[in-house]
């Protein structure tokens, strides 16, 4: 409990990494393994991601590969490219070695195809490496790409007594077991037992008697986001992995699902930020450059657009020039009330809390949008009215906030909605996109409503 509490303490500060370069440039092994241990493998990986390329090679060369595998699988990803970069294949494959199936095949998949082959090869357990094999055949974003073979299965016609005796081996090669799976003499998944169902049973019960036959499972080439809702929904620390005719494949435990949602995660917060690719601030200039131009590109075109609708009101802007100072406050209403009607659709699209049809959902939306800026208008026009003296302008202006958020409103609610349907990530429609089309939207029907109540 002491070491935990003291990895739960840990902080990375300057003069710890100051002592470990120190360590490193005198080549003093054995204080710094000796500061090392003192770490979980977590920490050191955050030591190393601060440290130069050299220094963090030099140290994972020193470690065990028992550490260092771990280690391996919690670096950044730039850093961990890097590293990999300098070690040899057999190096590699030492790593890979000491690792679960799942955490070794996508180390592997990070390198290019003929290194991969190359550190396969080199993999002396044959059974980890067919395994591993096996599971870089399945393709990104899958249950099969995410699954561990690693697991412990017994049959159905084994009694008590010899599941107990055969189970100490298979338990050796799993780090925790969550279930323990029942197959049948063809490999197919047909239950499940806990530990505990075990211990209390009776020496000679037939497993096939106490396992529960009810057991959730995810076919190999479900969707991870899809796997991870039905973990989320029935609290489940571990799944097991079948084929179409059921046969048992693997599992997938919940530190890997935690990994899929941190992951999804930062691609909706990107996309919400109108940025189009996977990056962090580490980036170069120009591939930062290429994740941010596409929607700031979109941006220009949206503020050209608004360029050219106000040209068209000229006229109005001759007689009633105090509608121009209005102008940011629509379009500000505008993007920010699509914003949150898209927020919200795509935070409930996500947690599979979006029920009933899409006519229903923008209903409730458009009476929202109307109570919200019937408030609002209410508010706007006691302020120009007071502020200008003149109703004709303090009703057209507010009468067109109105109009603008109910439109607002339903355009963020609709849009991603109809790209989820198409397959489109509708994490998309709480960026850019979506303040762009809003605010180019909310100008127009702002100075129709406008010169129409004014007749101008």
């Amino acid at each position: 409990m002491e070491e935990i509490q003291d990895n739960i303490q840990f902080q990375l500060t300057d003069e710890l990494i100051e002592n470990v370069e120190i360590l490193v440039e005198n080549q003093n092994d054995k204080e710094l393994v000796k500061l090392l241990n003192e770490f979980h493998y977590a920490d050191i990986a955050e030591i190393l991601d601060e440290l130069n390329l050299d220094d963090s090679v030099y140290l994972i060369k020193l470690l065990d590969s028992e550490t260092t595998s771990d280690i391996l699988t919690e670096l950044d990803e730039d850093t961990r490219e890097k590293v990999l970069k300098n070690l040899s294949a057999k190096e590699i494959a030492e790593e890979v070695e000491e690792l679960d199936t799942d955490d070794a095949a996508d180390i592997i998949a990070e390198l290019p195809e003929d290194r991969q082959e190359e550190v396969i090869s080199k993999i002396e357990d044959e059974e980890h490496r067919e395994e591993i094999t096996e599971l870089l055949k399945y393709e990104d974003d899958t249950a099969g790409s995410l699954m561990a073979k690693e697991l412990v299965k017994v049959y159905e016609t084994w009694t008590v007594a010899g599941c107990l005796r055969r189970i100490r081996g298979q338990a050796k090669e799993v780090t925790r077991v969550h279930s323990i799976y029942v197959v049948n003499k063809e490999e197919k998944l047909i239950g499940r037992l806990s530990l505990k169902d075990l211990i209390v049973a009776k020496n000679d019960q037939k497993i096939a008697d106490i396992a529960k036959e009810n057991v959730d499972s995810v076919n190999v080439i479900e969707d991870v986001e899809d796997v991870a809702k039905i973990m989320a929904k029935y609290d489940l620390e571990a799944i097991p992995v079948v084929d179409d005719s059921q046969t048992l494949l693997g599992r997938i435990t919940i530190d890997d699902i935690v990994d899929v949602l941190k992951e999804e995660a930062e691609k909706d917060y990107q996309l919400a930020a109108g940025i189009t690719q996977d990056v962090d601030s580490d980036d170069s200039i120009l591939e930062l450059t290429k994740a941010r131009l596409p929607w700031l590109f979109l941006g220009l075109l949206g503020g050209i657009g608004a360029f050219v609708i106000m040209e068209g009101f000229q006229e109005a802007f001759n007689q009633y020039a105090v509608l121009f100072f209005f102008t940011p406050l629509i379009a500000a209403m505008a993007g920010n009330v699509g914003v949150q009607s898209s927020a919200i659709i795509v935070q409930g699209l996500a947690n599979d809390d979006i029920k009933g049809s899409i006519n229903g959902r923008l209903l409730k939306e458009m009476s929202l949008a109307t109570l919200n800026g019937v408030i609002l208008a209410v508010f706007l026009f006691l302020f120009v009215w007071l502020y200008i003296g003149e109703l004709d302008k303090a009703i057209a202006i507010s009468v067109s906030l109105v109009a603008v958020i109910i439109i607002a409103g339903l355009i963020g609610t609709f849009v991603p909605l109809f790209l989820n349907k198409r397959g489109i990530d509708p994490a998309i429609a709480t960026g850019p996109f979506i303040t762009t089309s809003n605010d180019i939207l909310g100008i127009l029907l702002y100075f129709w409503i406008a010169k129409l109540i004014l007749g101008i």
